[in-house]
């Protein structure tokens, strides 16, 4: 079978070959529509189909970025993930996901074969332990921008929430309600996650803010399966909390499956703030009060910043930082405690 050129889309079309590839590239400038119909016709035709790999050569661009996140499964990834697509979309850009499960070896492998694949820039939830990676490719210019996390010390953009914010819209409303024993629920603490460090600094600077005592059996720090054991050797104490704040949705499941297994009442035994605003928030029994991130916005900014760093060849040495805000949502379980 014959392979069909743009020789042949330009003869069917009765235009040059430069006008074919001004029409595939989206320069209309000076194209009529009729040629432009001429065109498309004859490409759907004779079925022709673009030399991709080519065109990539030429253009020095493959028309693709790499996204590579820490945990595909968290309710933020999924939704950042939608916005960078649709940036994307719009821009005629494919996107190559890989998901580390926030190990730092199969993030180097994934950062090796992205840019194997000659990828025109990345978009990284950073597990923060390949320091040397990221430097290489800050020391090259390649176009890169975190998502959700930051690297210290390192001159690279990022986009993530305003965490010490969040802690406090969380503390807050507890403490105006009427809470005065608050615990949080966070897995454990490492100097490489920003979020989580964060986030537990600015719940202990709330709460001390609020005139309250920071209780260290209150902070339950644990892997995520052991979460639930944790809870239950602190509930048993005789002195448990009133409120608990966890990080991210991942605790929420857990401190909810918790509350089931015991059955606790929420909020009449204990109430319950998170971050990230699931979708079942709305509709659990009691509804549930969440700090949303605003998601789709982190997606759209870490992709547009992409952009601008490969249309501009990576040129702005000066890193920008993004903090977007937290919004509180009031549900439910969290209520007016009369009897602190």
């Amino acid at each position: 079978m014959q392979k069909i050129t743009m020789a042949d889309v330009a003869k069917a079309a009765n235009v040059s070959k430069s006008t074919v590839s001004q029409y595939l590239n989206k320069r209309y400038e000076y194209m009529s529509e009729e040629t432009k119909k001429r065109i498309a016709q004859a490409i759907e035709e004779l079925g022709y189909q673009p030399n991709f790999v080519a065109r990539s050569l030429k253009q020095k661009s493959t028309s693709t970025i790499g996204v590579i996140v820490f945990n595909i499964l968290h309710m933020l990834t999924t939704q950042v993930l939608r916005a960078i697509e649709d940036v994307c979309q719009e821009r005629d850009f494919h996107v190559i996901v890989c998901n580390t499960d926030d190990d730092p070896e199969k993030e180097k492998k994934y950062i090796e074969m992205l840019r194997a694949k000659q990828v025109d820039g990345l978009i990284i939830f950073p597990t923060g332990r390949n320091y040397e990676w990221y430097e290489k490719m800050v020391n090259e210019s390649f176009p890169l921008v975190f998502v959700d996390r930051m690297v210290p010390d390192l001159p690279v953009d990022a986009v993530l929430l305003d965490n010490y914010k969040a802690a406090k819209l969380a503390v807050d409303h507890l403490a105006d309600v009427g809470y005065e024993r608050i615990g949080i629920v966070t897995p454990p603490l490492v100097s490489y996650n920003i979020p989580r460090t964060e986030r537990v600094e600015g719940f202990k600077l709330a709460v001390k803010a609020r005139g309250l005592q920071v209780m260290d059996e209150y902070i339950v720090n644990l892997e995520i399966p052991c979460i639930k054991e944790g809870l239950t050797k602190l509930f048993r104490s005789g002195c448990p909390p009133q409120a608990l704040f966890a990080i991210n949705d991942l605790t929420l499941m857990e401190v909810l499956h918790f509350v089931q297994e015991n059955q606790l009442r929420i909020p009449h035994d204990i109430a319950l703030i998170s971050i990230d605003d699931v979708p079942f928030a709305s509709i659990y029994t009691p509804t549930l009060t969440t700090i949303a991130q605003p998601a789709f916005e982190m997606g759209r900014k870490a992709a547009e910043r992409l952009f601008q760093k490969i249309e501009r060849n990576n040129e702005e040495k000066e890193p920008q930082i993004l903090r977007l805000e937290p919004v509180l949502k009031k549900r439910q379980s969290v209520s007016w405690r009369s009897n602190p």
